[in-house]
């Protein structure tokens, strides 16, 4: 039978699988995959995986994911950028990465940056930006804006001859249209792999 103090350590492997995989094995590989010998054991850990509120059973009788399996440990301490801090490995709650970044996923998209005209803002070619879709912006926003039938990311700025995408790089100039300027949607979240 399943260990329930080893459960966090299942959990872990299954999303892993589906990280790999994009589902959730059957309970024959869910034995093989945590060296479960009995069906009553993945039984039992699906059932406490379940009722933790991890996995449910979808209409089609599939094990599947729940948000809550989505969600990672988000750690009871915060790391200085400057001089090293104690080690502490207590973790105090979790966080889906989703919610931090996607508050409305109706209205979001993720779109991927290409070239480099942003980098003194901290966006750089290959990220890939949270973008709520939506047609008004705050002055000092970072827009994914429409110019003259071309997208662009920029921040949003007006002078005395109006509106004007602005650049952070300096080889870079600002971005007045000469036609049309319309706000597709404000910049919300950055995500970036670093391997």
């Amino acid at each position: 039978m399943g260990n329930p103090n080893r459960d966090h350590e299942y959990l872990a492997k299954l999303q892993d699988y589906f990280a790999s995989y994009r589902s959730i094995p059957s309970y024959a590989v869910i034995g093989e995959l945590l060296g479960m010998a009995s069906k009553s054991a993945v039984s039992a850990l699906v059932k406490r995986l379940s009722l933790a509120g991890y996995l449910e059973m979808s209409p089609d009788k599939r094990l599947a994911p729940t948000k809550r399996f989505f969600e990672r440990e988000l750690a009871d301490f915060n790391v200085p950028a400057g001089l090293p801090a104690a080690a502490n490995d207590a973790m105090s709650e979790s966080l889906s990465v989703d919610d931090y970044l996607i508050p409305r996923p109706s209205s979001s998209i993720l779109v991927r940056i290409k070239g480099d005209s942003m980098m003194d803002a901290g966006i750089f070619d290959g990220d890939i930006a949270v973008i709520e879709k939506r047609h008004a912006a705050n002055l000092g926003d970072y827009v994914l804006a429409i110019v003259d039938n071309e997208y662009t990311l920029k921040e949003l700025g007006r002078d005395k001859q109006g509106y004007l995408l602005i650049p952070h790089n300096p080889d870079f100039s600002p971005i007045r249209p000469t036609h049309s300027l319309e706000i597709f949607g404000v910049l919300t979240g950055l995500i970036r792999k670093y391997r």
